[in-house]
């Protein structure tokens, strides 16, 4: 008879000696949680007999760990991993292997007492590694696009959070998740959808967060001028386009309706002179979503009127004094 039947043997007729004793919960409420190549402790609730137990077996998903009469009898596999705690019943259980995630059963029979047994259930997990985030290889375009971004990676993974710009990412109309939340859906994308993204991947023992910089084409959108609206004769002008746009914007520029070639965000005006003032509009242009945007500007003269006579009749007087 090998020991698995003969540990069976011995249970069967104890228990038919003995009987078994209900209700009594001689394992704390579980589960147990381990670490790949960690250690766990099955403690029992049982305060050590005066007398020892005459019997103790431990059993997972119903084959034999260890059972204990006169001596201990060790299934294949657990040498050198277990240790039987006699006086409690609990036993230890090192160097985990996910294969060791199960139900455990504890049967203890006291010496003159009913037969007691407890189940419980162990989950280990492995470390999590290689997180890292994917989608869809595409141009996104704001309000044309839709995308997805999912998180993967190995070992044991019981939860995967998600983050936008380093604060928490929610659910909206645009924004829904899988149900393993593995799966971030952006339907369509908008310009608040450009940024980084993260997923934290984690178990109870181990955590992992990857990262990912989402480019999502969009603009321009607020064209606006910097510069003057009025300024003195003779003076130096310079204005400044700019305009919110991904890629940047490509700018023009037209006086008075008039194209001037100047296609750079900066228009310099030199000297102000009475042909420089009118009304300036900056067009500013997005090369992939191939939208364009502008705004203009009426650049005048800071002075009383009128402004330009009184620049020619200074003139005039000095030209007539220098005939004197």
């Amino acid at each position: 008879m090998d020991e698995k039947m003969l540990s069976a043997a011995v249970i069967l007729v104890l228990s038919a000696y003995l009987g078994v004793c209900a209700g009594e919960a001689i394992l704390p409420p579980g589960p147990l949680i381990g670490p790949v190549a960690g250690t766990v402790k099955f403690t029992t609730t049982l305060v050590p007999p005066e007398s020892p137990f005459i019997f103790i077996s431990w059993s997972f998903k119903g084959a034999n760990i260890i059972t204990f009469s006169t001596s201990d009898i060790t299934a294949p596999g657990y040498a050198n991993r277990t240790t039987l705690d006699r006086a409690t019943g609990a036993l230890e259980l090192r160097d985990l292997v996910l294969g060791d995630s199960g139900e455990y059963t504890v049967t203890i029979i006291p010496d003159g007492g009913l037969q007691k047994q407890g189940n419980t259930t162990l989950n280990v997990y492995a470390p999590v590694t290689g997180a890292s985030i994917s989608r869809p290889a595409a141009v996104l375009i704001e309000d044309k696009s839709s995308t997805n971004l999912t998180c993967e990676a190995s070992g044991s993974i019981s939860t995967i959070t998600w983050m936008k710009d380093s604060r928490p990412l929610q659910s909206s109309s645009r924004v829904s998740f899988s149900a393993d939340n593995g799966t971030v859906f952006l339907q369509p994308v908008h310009f608040s959808s450009h940024g980084t993204y993260q997923c934290r991947v984690s178990n109870p023992f181990s955590t992992m967060t990857a990262a990912y910089n989402l480019t999502v084409n969009f603009g321009p959108y607020n064209t606006s001028i910097i510069g003057p609206s009025a300024a003195p004769p003779g003076q130096r002008v310079t204005l400044q386009c700019t305009a919110d746009s991904v890629p940047p914007a490509t700018f023009s520029w037209m006086f008075n309706g008039n194209e001037t070639h100047v296609n750079n965000s900066v228009y310099i005006i030199e000297r102000l002179e009475e042909e420089n003032t009118g009304n300036y509009t900056c067009t500013a242009r997005n090369m992939v979503t191939m939208m364009e945007n502008s705004t203009v500007l009426n650049l005048r003269a800071s002075c009383t009127a009128p402004c330009w006579s009184f620049s020619a009749l200074v003139i005039s007087a000095l030209t007539l004094r220098g005939l004197m």
